[in-house]
C-alpha cells in the first residue's frame, strides 16, 4: 500500500469501529468472557497487507521466537512507533468503548484500577510508569505451532482487556489454531473455550481478570489466553495489547 492507500484504509477501519454495536459486544464479553465482532474490522486486502508485513524489518521493534523460550511454538513482531496507520487506528478507536467496560469492572472488584477515556491518556500513564514501548504485535504460526496461556502484563500499568484480528481465514489458510481462553474461578474447575475467529474479524478478551457475578456477589476470576495448534497452513494474527512495555 502506498501512504494514500494506508491512510484510505485507516479510515475505513475507523468507520467500521464506529459502527460496531459497542453496547452489545461489551455486554458480551462481560457475560461469556469474550465477544468475536459480527462484522470485519479489516478488509482481505488490509489484511494481506499487515500479514505481508511481517517481514519487514523496518517496521518492528523486536522479533520473539516462542520455543526456546517454551513459551509455545511460533513467532511473534512487536511494531514499533510509530505504528502502521491501521494498527494505531484500531488501537485508538477500539480503546474508548472497552475503558467503559473496564470501569465497570473496576466499579465491581475491589481494589481495580480505573482507566482514563483515551488511549493518549493511557499512554501518558503508561510513560509515568516507565512503559514506553509499544505493543501491538503480529503472531505467525505454521504447522505445529501453538501459544502456551498466558496473560499479556508489561508493567505496573495493565489495561484488562485486548483485541485480536485475524489476518488469515480459519479453513481456507489454516487448520486447527483455535483462540483458546480459560477461567479459573474460585473453588472451581478451570473453564476453557476455543474459538474460531473469521478473516478480519476481531475478538475481544480479558488479558487477566474479569469480575462473575456468584451468589454472593462479584468475584474476581483469572483468565489466560492462548492458541491451539495449527494443523496445517500458516495462521497470523494481529494483536492489539492497549498499555505500553517496558
Amino acid at each position: 500500500m502506498t501512504s494514500t492507500s494506508e491512510s484510505t484504509a485507516a479510515d475505513e477501519v475507523a468507520a467500521r469501529i464506529r459502527g460496531l454495536d459497542w453496547a452489545a459486544l461489551t455486554d458480551a464479553v462481560d457475560q461469556d468472557g469474550y465477544a468475536v465482532t459480527p462484522t470485519p474490522l479489516l478488509d482481505e486486502a488490509t489484511a494481506r497487507h499487515l500479514r505481508d508485513g511481517f517481514d519487514d524489518d523496518s517496521l518492528f521493534r523486536s522479533t520473539v521466537d516462542m520455543a526456546p523460550l517454551r513459551f509455545g511454538r511460533g513467532v511473534y513482531r512487536y511494531y514499533r512507533d510509530p505504528l502502521p496507520p491501521v494498527v494505531a487506528v484500531l488501537r485508538q478507536h477500539a480503546y474508548p468503548p472497552l475503558a467503559e467496560l473496564a470501569n465497570r469492572w473496576a466499579d465491581r472488584l475491589t481494589g481495580a484500577d480505573r482507566f482514563p477515556a483515551t488511549l493518549a491518556e493511557l499512554r501518558e500513564r503508561c510513560r509515568a510508569a516507565g512503559q514506553e514501548r509499544p505493543t501491538p504485535l503480529v503472531l505467525r504460526y505454521g504447522p505445529g505451532d501453538w501459544n502456551a496461556l498466558h496473560q499479556d502484563i508489561y508493567g505496573e500499568v495493565a489495561f484488562p482487556l485486548q483485541l485480536a484480528v485475524a489476518l488469515t481465514a480459519p479453513g481456507r489458510d489454516f487448520t486447527g489454531g483455535e483462540n483458546l481462553f480459560v477461567e479459573q474461578r474460585p473453588r472451581a474447575q478451570s473453564r476453557g473455550e476455543a474459538v474460531t475467529v473469521p478473516l478480519g474479524h476481531g475478538v475481544v478478551f480479558p488479558n487477566r481478570h474479569r469480575p462473575v457475578a456468584g451468589a454472593r456477589g462479584d468475584h474476581r476470576v483469572t483468565v489466560r489466553h492462548g492458541v491451539s495448534t495449527v494443523h496445517s497452513g500458516e495462521r497470523v494474527t494481529l494483536g492489539i495489547i492497549f498499555h505500553d512495555a517496558r
